[in-house]
């Protein structure tokens, strides 16, 4: 879990940030996964901690979860850096709670983006920072459409869904919804 400040603000909302040694809360509502700049060696600490397992138990008692960037690539089934573009090349098998795959590349995407979540209408503003191209069946169901064009990926029943997009919860019509 990490920390969103917008979030963490909202009245009623109780955050905290995972420290090393720590499950995740049995009644956690959300499980937040942030951005990296290193997502396979990340991912390895998240396994690490357990938290893997604390974040599927989650999901089977019908918890929420969200990525966010490098995040999000944790989601799906694999995380391939041919190149060694964040770190040593090599392949990760990733959460598979999104049916996607992710190939980080050279090709770096950096924009400010505008758009709305799909599943409330909401309006939203943030930005896009990664390297890789995530494909898979999980992508026809998109989170958001930025002025057109599709972003991220949710489960069948939506409780679990990601994108590229940082920032997402400083629009407080989003927020609201989200929370709503």
């Amino acid at each position: 879990m990490a920390r969103s400040a917008p979030l963490a603000a909202e009245p009623g909302v109780e955050m905290g940030v995972l420290q090393p040694g720590q499950p995740v809360p049995g009644d956690t509502g959300l499980v937040l996964l942030c951005g990296s700049k290193a997502v396979r060696a990340d991912l390895a600490a998240l396994r690490k901690e357990g938290w893997d397992i604390d974040i599927l138990a989650h999901v089977r008692r019908g918890g929420v979860v969200i990525g966010l960037c490098g995040g999000y690539q944790m989601l799906g089934r694999r995380i391939a850096d041919p190149d060694g573009i964040a770190g040593p090349p090599g392949e990760s098998a990733g959460l598979s709670l999104l049916d996607i795959d992710t190939v980080l590349t050279g090709d770096k995407t950096l924009a400010s983006v505008r758009g709305v979540d799909i599943a409330t209408g909401a309006v939203l503003h943030g930005y896009e920072i990664h390297v890789g191209r995530t494909t898979g069946p999980d992508t026809k169901r998109p989170m958001l459409d930025l002025d057109g064009r599709a972003d991220g990926a949710v489960s069948a029943d939506g409780r679990v869904m990601g994108c590229y997009v940082h920032g997402l919860f400083a629009a407080d019509g989003l927020r609201a919804a989200f929370l709503g």
